[in-house]
Order: C-alpha cells, then structure tokens, then sequence
C-alpha cells in the first residue's frame, strides 16, 4: 500500500467517488487501482478567497514500486499493528478507579486480554449523569459526585468529544477503531481534527462499557474510592463506599484513572504518603462569539458552504510579561457550561454537539501558571490556588453558581458590564456581570486584555467588543503530579498505577486513552 499526501481538491468533491478522484488527480489508470481509502481530510483555509480540502489516499495498485517514484508526496505505508497480550492467571482481578477515557481504554485492554477487571466509578451512568447535569443546569441542586466532572465517560462526556492530539503512537489509531465500532462517526478515522460531539460521545461510552461487561469485566456505579490497604510495600485491597458502606476489594493491581478534578483523591494520597509533585497548569475565561462572525472570519465568502461546518481555531501569543495566553478546547457552534464538582466553588467548560450547529463559538482563553505562582511549595498548593480562584468566581457570580461574565469591551476599558452586546450567552442556569478580576490574578488580566488584542491582528474581529467572557477556566489540566516510574506504578506503592488526566500524564481524550493502555499493558506484563 502507499500513501499520498497534498491532494488539493475542491468543496464541491464527491468523496464517494475516491477511484476518480484517485485516477485524476493522480494520472493513474483506474485498471491499476485495487483499492482506494481517505487516510486524511483537512480544510486548507490559508487564502480566504481559496478554501478547499487537502487529502491523502491509501492505494493499494498493481505496479506500487514504479507508483513511488512517479508520485509526489508518496510513501510506502503500512498500517500499525496493536496487539493485546494475554492476561497470565492471577489469583486476583485488577481493579480501575475512574471510568473516563484512561479508565475506559485501560478497561477495554485488560478485559480483551482476559484480565476481567472490575471498574469502581463514584459517578453514575451516562444516562444518570445527563440527567443530573440538567437539573444543576436548570437551577437545581450541584451532585459533588455526579456531574460534568464525574461519572461515565469522565469529563470528555460533557466537552466537545475532540479526538486531536500531539502526542504519536500506533495506539492512536486503534483507539479510533474502537470508537466507530461503538458508534461514532466513521469521519473521525480520516479527519484532520476529528470530533464526536457530546451527543454521539455517550452513545460510544455505554457500548463501550457493554463490550468490557460481555468479556467479564465489571464496571460498578456510584462507587467512590475511599483508600487501600498495603502489605510490604505493596497495594493488597482497594477500599470504595457505595450507599453508605464501605467495601473492600482484594488486588494487587490498582490503576487510579480518577481524573483532574478529584481534589478529594489528592487529598487521600498525600495523607498516605504517596508521592506527588506540583504541577503547572492554566486559568482564564471562556470566550463567546457569534459563531457566524467566526466563520466568516476563517472561512470568508466560502462560510456556510454545505461541505463546511462551523470553523475552528487555534491560537498563541507570547507576551512581554513573560507569560502566554492561547486558546484550548475550542468549541464551534457549541455552549458554555458548568463544570462545577465541588460546593461553594465554580468553573466552566466548553461543549459542542456533532453538529456543531448552535449560535456562538466559544473557546478557553488560558495564561500558564505554575508553582512560582502557587506561594507554596506542598505539593498541593496548586489544587489550593486553584479551589481560591474557583472560590472568588462562585462569589463574584451571586453565589448560586450563576457565572461571572464581562462584554469584552468593558473589560478591556476596566468597568463592570451593564448590557450584553451582539453576544447573548449559553451558559445556565445563566450569568451575571462581574469583572474578571474579582476572580483571576491582576497577571492574568493583564495577559488577557494584551493577547486578546494580539490575537484580533490573527483573527479578523476576535477582539471584538460584543465578545463575551466567562470565567472562570480553570480545569484544562491538573494542578498535582502523581509521581510513577517507568513501569508505570507509583514510585510510593507497588501496584498503584497512576493513570490520565488526574495524575498529570495526559492532556485530553486521546492521550488519555492512551495512558490507560499503556497502565494496562504494563500491568499485564507485572503479573506474576
């Protein structure tokens, strides 16, 4: 098979016709062609005046020695193999706290190779958790242990299911498989930024969990990790609570995939002595524009063609301050929402369905911070400066988890917003003014106001007034490092797998999934 990149075709393409394209585009004669496959798919929006896809194909032809060297952008390619090892007998399951994307992947390979582990999540189900969410959303009352946060599918349920990554690994690939096997969106397998959308996110998660439960595994809800037991250095039992009663599982293998924002867990495992280090992460403000403004933006006189769906972007800007403000987890057509986990404390997240189809656009506008900025140096002095933070926006929002919002140009000229502009907001149960340095450091607003005006000379109008910012963001990543070695286990406790997002070795749901194969097949190899 080979591969071949830098295909330039129009909006207008038939992608159901892949040989024509192939023998056009190409100069091939189709009685060579075997099979013809989209490998990649991007918009190539650099000329306003010029949008169109870039693609690769995957040919399979007669003659593919000769193809090399008469093709431009071709290259020998075969396709990256994934092997699941066998579990070895052991006298014992092994137990995965969390059952976000580490802990459903880590899940998925231990159950595939025979390993039959047993899943404790402290949230509900998917369904439950959609249905909590919109009670806290319509005003009702926050679930500490059911909730954007936590739950089925962890965070990533509640977000706008992207499926990029930096990171390169011949995992990558199968875990795509995996997720269209569930249910999602065959694009995501050749799409240059892939994308679920939350709605079709849920549906994969609970087959997902199905497929784990048909090989044996067990995945147990409203189940919260209370602690463990250890002998010699070693993890023996995985305590959990579950309607009132505590309950203990025998294990010698624990992979904690509990996520970011389960403060609670840091807490437990610095008072067991585990070992954790301080971690820099990211704050600010989600911000909305129009979703139409921004398409036409990025897209120009091309915006609202049929083969394009609402635009997204990426930005960065270095400032004189030494500090950077970019933009993260953009949303288009998507919502603001509440990402609160904990009582008398407020964040926000983005989320956008598959469709993408809704009013405004809106990304996470994020400064670095880090532990020069935490006035600590425990370990957990960045989970404090970040519950502080969390703290100040719940009270500068009323204290009923309304959020904090500010027109962008009352921000930018120092006064608390009085009127909404062109900009209405998503968030619910709604918002209320306030401005954003009622919660976020004189540092951080000070980055924003001049990378917000450094990133209008990028984006035609994202500096404009009738913007509108949200805060506060300040769950892009976590605060804590749970330290492991190379083996992947706790440098404290053998047997304990510090896993994803929630111990500082993953950033997003792909890399998270990743980083619970990887805990997988390393606990795999140590059974003994």
């Amino acid at each position: 098979m080979i591969r071949v990149g830098g295909i330039r075709v129009s909006l207008d393409t038939d992608f159901s016709r892949l040989e024509d394209i192939c023998a056009k585009k190409l100069k091939i004669d189709r009685s060579r062609l075997i099979s013809v496959s989209l490998a990649k798919k991007s918009v190539d929006a650099r000329k306003k005046s010029d949008v169109h896809f870039l693609i690769s194909l995957d040919i399979e032809a007669k003659g593919e020695e000769k193809l090399l060297k008469t093709l431009k952008n071709a290259v020998k390619y075969k396709k990256p193999e994934y092997n699941i090892p066998a579990a070895k007998n052991a006298a014992y399951r092994p137990v995965i706290v969390g059952f976000g994307p580490a802990g459903m992947f880590a899940a998925l390979v231990l159950a595939m190779a025979g390993a039959k582990p047993i899943v404790l999540e402290r949230g509900g189900d998917v369904d439950s958790r959609v249905k909590a969410v919109e009670e806290f959303q319509s005003g009702g009352k926050l679930d500490t242990e059911c909730n954007v946060q936590f739950g089925e599918g962890g965070a990533g349920t509640f977000s706008d299911g992207k499926l990029t990554t930096g990171i390169k690994d011949k995992r990558i690939g199968w875990i795509l498989e995996r997720l269209v096997e569930f249910g999602a969106p065959e694009e995501i397998l050749y799409l240059a930024k892939p994308h679920i959308g939350t709605d079709k996110l849920r549906g994969a998660v609970k087959a997902l969990r199905e497929r784990v439960i048909s090989l044996g595994g067990e995945v147990i809800f409203n189940a919260k990790f209370c602690g463990f037991e250890a002998e010699n250095g070693s993890i023996s039992a995985v305590k959990y609570t579950k309607e009132g009663q505590i309950c203990t599982i025998d294990t010698k293998s624990v992979i904690l995939a509990t996520g970011h924002s389960a403060m609670d867990v840091f807490e437990l495992l610095y008072n067991e002595k585990i070992e954790l280090s301080q971690k820099s992460f990211s704050v600010g403000v989600r911000a909305e524009h129009l979703r139409t403004d921004i398409d036409k933006a990025m897209y120009g006189n091309f915006a609202g063609h049929k083969a394009l769906k609402a635009a997204d972007y990426k930005l960065a800007v270095h400032l004189p301050n030494g500090r950077t403000l970019y933009t993260f987890c953009m949303c288009p057509g998507g919502y603001v929402v509440a990402a609160s986990s904990e009582e008398g404390r407020l964040a926000v997240n983005g989320m956008s369905c598959f469709a993408r189809d809704a009013e405004n656009s809106n990304s996470a506008l994020l400064v670095n911070v880090g532990p020069g900025d935490y006035g600590s140096d425990h370990p957990l002095a960045g989970m404090w400066f970040q519950r502080d933070l969390e703290e100040k926006a719940f009270r500068a929002g009323g204290s009923d988890y309304h959020a904090p919002a500010a027109v962008l140009r009352d921000f930018m000229e120092g006064r608390v917003s009085e009127k909404l502009g062109r900009v209405k907001p998503s968030f619910r149960p709604d918002v209320k003014f306030a401005a954003p340095e009622e919660y976020l450091p004189d540092y951080v607003c000070e980055s924003l106001r001049m990378g917000i005006t450094e990133m209008g000379k990028k984006i035609q109008g994202f500096d404009d007034g009738d913007t509108l910012l949200t805060g506060i963001e300040s769950r892009s990543s976590s605060p804590v490092r749970i330290n492991r070695g190379e083996d992947m286990q706790s440098l404290s406790l053998k047997g304990l797998y510090p896993c994803g997002e929630g111990a500082g070795y993953a950033g997003g749901i792909v890399s998270a999934a990743v980083d619970g194969m990887k805990c997988a097949e390393s606990l795999l190899e140590a059974i003994v």
